[in-house]
């Protein structure tokens, strides 16, 4: 007996160690693919095999639970949504840089630079000026702790779980610092110091306009920029949302034992390279004020060729020594300054206006210009955004115009410079261009709308939106998938989805036999989602995950919805007259009448079955939000109102309960005031909800 359990004893350590071994080889080499793909944009092998050793990995830590780390590649997205962020002091201030905007400025800077150093030699560090949201990440024994965001720059707030779902951030640094620094670092034996990493999270564009065509499709406000939209991404209370957000992070300092080790700017952004950060290559040592005028000029001609936003170059004095010399004001430090780039302008003549179809439906009216250069870039089109943005320019066509460049792939129209003769209104169609289908403007919004949800202008997005992640969750029908299945014909309507066999899509690139079966199984189970999830897929105008909720609740199954008359939908919880609008709209629309019949032959779930319990600390009180709260952002304080029982509105009326006041409020707290409702602050809110 006891050769027995001796023998299992021996049995279970070998595999136990065999385990280890092939989990640490696993990870290293995921961590190598990352590395790869996210920071040096050289991939070496496809997502299909990335994905079959992250769920080879995935599979061995189940098994053995004792050997998960916080830095394995499998555990960058946790999975609870916070309750806030808590607020962190920075180990030392991160500090705002003045602005030279213009070149007279910049050399004004390198002269106060040259006397304060009397005359010494010294040279500086050009970096462009990512246009994002400063972060701070900190690391433990090679082992990202803590990422911080700048906040006020004497506070920021704990965002790590966040943080950790970016790919250009590594969770582990596998080699010990001296290898890469060329010197001793303040560290223990392993060779790993206590370091601190502060650079930009940003958004690159095309994530930025995916994420701004999700929330057209959501109901939801844009974002107006792509540092706006990643400052709300590593704000946000859940991680997978963050996630799918894709940001970046680009550092720019490092510090080691809360210090600089090197002498040398330049240096330590060497030394982040080789630490497997993401350092931007686009960086130039200059000798002197020349080279860096230089810099500024050559990148000021080239900014539309980077794949991210950029409003400048930042210089440094490249020595440490020298930066300390320099010293700092209470605001900024005097050893850096951020040249900023002006607005590109020019005059021309607006030919004609034309109407471009987005891919959420939105009708984009855009003026065809006489061809004018701009910053180096021949122009000819400019947007207008919309009719009201029309009116307000008092724009027709034939007029002279001044078109701006700041950024944008497509230019702006600024103002009307003179009226042309002959000069010709422009109205928006009443049929979409693409496919005929009926036009809308909801009251209350700037955008007109095809709402033919197979129009083909919008089918790519349709179909993302319909196999996202919190809708009908079709896992692994990603954006280059479905770029193929649309281009080639394969789907010309999201409920082609359904009808899609092994054979065709292993025709497709990357795509192999084994890759299809697991999608098409994805397909099919999706067909079990309930209700509110098809509901959601819709595309509906302002019908999001909660909304759709709602409805599932109210009229039980889907054949209802569409027969409602717009006095039954506002019957609804948390549906008004512009929501009611929108769903009435789109279902008097006979392709979209059409698509759902077909999906119920596809054999998705009409019907609905209540599980959800109405229960909270709010239940029964409605509140509107008005200002800026002080540590709470708009969407987030809305978020654990809803999670409470409570429901937030847009506008003050009588059935409101309270209004919720920040800093900067507005009319709606006037009309509170006047009728009477109750005004409560942050603090009164949070103690309400409980938590």
């Amino acid at each position: 007996m006891f050769r027995y359990v001796a023998i299992a004893l021996y049995n279970k350590q070998r595999m136990g160690k065999e385990a280890k071994e092939e989990i640490a080889g696993l990870r290293e080499t995921l961590r190598r693919h990352e590395h790869l793909y996210y920071v040096l944009d050289s991939p070496q092998i496809s997502d299909a095999e990335y994905d079959q050793l992250m769920n080879r990995l995935r599979e061995l830590e189940s098994q053995h639970p004792e050997l998960v780390t916080a830095d394995s590649p499998t555990q960058r997205v946790g999975g609870k949504p916070r309750e806030g962020f808590v607020k962190v002091r920075h180990s030392a201030p991160m500090l705002s840089l003045d602005n030279a905007l213009n070149e007279g400025e910049l050399r004004d800077f390198d002269r106060r630079v040259r006397q304060l150093l009397g005359e010494a030699p010294y040279r500086y560090v050009a970096e462009l000026k990512m246009d994002g949201l400063s972060m701070a990440a900190f690391y433990t024994r090679g082992t990202l702790r803590q990422a911080v965001t700048r906040g006020d720059g004497q506070v920021g707030e704990d965002v790590t779980e966040n943080a950790r779902t970016i790919r250009s951030l590594p969770l582990h640094i596998s080699t010990p610092l001296r290898s890469w620094l060329g010197s001793e670092p303040r560290a223990s034996a392993s060779g790993f110091a206590d370091i601190e990493v502060r650079g930009e999270v940003i958004m690159k564009r095309r994530a930025f306009e995916r994420l701004n065509l999700e929330r057209d499709q959501q109901g939801l406000s844009r974002f107006a920029n792509p540092r706006n939209a990643a400052a709300g991404s590593i704000r946000v209370l859940e991680p997978q949302i963050t996630a799918a957000r894709r940001l970046d992070y680009y550092p720019y300092f490092l510090f080691v034992d809360g210090a600089p080790l090197h002498e040398s700017h330049w240096e330590a952004l060497e030394a982040l390279a080789g630490l497997g950060f993401k350092v931007n290559p686009h960086r130039r040592l200059c000798a002197d004020i020349e080279e860096l005028v230089q810099f500024c000029r050559d990148w000021e001609a080239r900014r539309e060729e980077l794949p991210y936003e950029i409003d400048g170059v930042v210089a440094k004095v490249d020595s440490i020594t020298q930066q300390r010399e320099l010293g700092w004001t209470a605001k900024a430090p005097r050893w850096a300054i951020a040249f900023k780039y002006a607005a590109r302008q020019a005059e021309t003549v607006v030919e004609n206006i034309g109407v471009q179809v987005g891919r959420t439906g939105a009708l984009t009216p855009v003026a065809r210009l006489r061809p004018v250069e701009v910053g180096g870039v021949t122009v000819s089109r400019a947007t207008l955004h919309n009719q009201d943005e029309i009116e307000r320019l008092g724009l027709e066509i034939g007029d002279t115009v001044i078109i701006e460049r700041s950024g944008d792939v497509i230019p702006k129209v600024v103002r009307v410079s003179g009226p042309g003769s002959p000069r010709t209104p422009f109205h928006m169609p009443a049929q979409c261009p693409v496919c005929g289908g009926k036009v809308v403007r909801e009251e209350g919004e700037v955008a007109s709308r095809c709402i033919n949800t197979d129009c083909p202008a919008r089918l790519k997005e349709s179909i993302l939106h319909f196999s996202s992640r919190g809708v009908m969750d079709i896992d692994g029908l990603g954006e280059a998938l479905v770029e193929q299945l649309v281009d080639r014909g394969l789907v010309k309507s999201v409920v082609d989805i359904y009808s899609l066999t092994a054979e065709q899509l292993i025709e497709l690139e990357r795509m192999g036999r084994k890759s299809a079966e697991k999608l098409l199984a994805n397909i099919v189970r999706s067909k079990q989602l309930p209700l509110p999830r098809v509901l959601a897929a819709l595309g509906i105008r302002f019908v999001g995950e909660r909304t759709a909720l709602l409805l599932a609740e109210a009229f039980g199954s889907l054949s209802k919805i569409a027969e409602a008359d717009l006095e039954s939908l506002q019957s609804a919880e948390e549906v008004g007259p512009k929501v009611a609008e929108s769903i009435h709209e789109f279902f008097r629309e006979p392709q979209n009448r059409v698509l759902v019949e077909h999906l119920r032959e596809a054999g998705l779930q009409f019907e609905y079955q209540q599980t959800r319990k109405k229960t909270g600390s709010l239940e029964g009180f409605t509140f509107v939000l008005t200002g800026t709260l002080p540590t709470l952002a708009r969407e987030e304080a809305k978020a654990r109102i809803e999670a409470a029982g409570g429901k937030v509105t847009g506008s003050v009326s009588k059935q409101t309960s309270y209004v919720v006041a920040g800093e900067a409020a507005g009319s709606k707290l006037e009309k509170a005031k006047s009728l009477g409702i109750a005004v409560i602050d942050e603090r009164k809110l949070i103690e309400m909800i409980g938590f």
